[in-house]
């Protein structure tokens, strides 16, 4: 499990995966890429090793992405602690001057989620840090 998620938080993003279809189009996409290489003449079992390392790298990707937001968030309150425009400057204004007045709002909302949690893991490690 992720840390700082809860059973409930799971079950949410996993009912959004099934109400947006989203498994449903992995398994239609699978099942293409391997009649393709089947046509093709490779193996389904390596198409589908394949499929695999692909998504396992996304994953990994997107924890690289939560690892250089953490040490965003460290820099400034190593420098400069907690202040009130973090969310402001942790905000990535090129994407966020594309998005709609909905899309905007939902980018603030997790980034403001995103940032709590990096907080809440700063502040442990540096308690942690005055035990030894």
């Amino acid at each position: 499990m992720e840390e700082g998620k809860t059973l409930k938080q799971y079950a949410k993003e996993a009912k959004k995966r099934l109400k947006s279809g989203f498994w449903q189009d992995y398994l239609k996409n699978l099942g293409e890429k391997i009649e393709k290489a089947s046509e093709a003449g490779v193996a389904p079992s390596k198409v589908k090793e394949y499929y695999t390392y692909v998504v396992s790298e996304n994953i990994k990707n997107r924890k690289d992405d939560e690892e250089e937001f953490y040490l965003k968030v460290k820099k400034i309150l190593d420098e400069e602690g907690e202040i009130s425009d973090a969310i402001g400057r942790l905000t990535d204004r090129k994407v966020f001057d594309t998005l709609s007045y909905n899309e905007k709002q939902k980018y603030t909302l997790t980034l403001s989620e995103r940032y709590l949690k990096a907080v809440a893991r700063y502040n442990e490690e540096k308690s942690l840090s005055f035990v030894n």
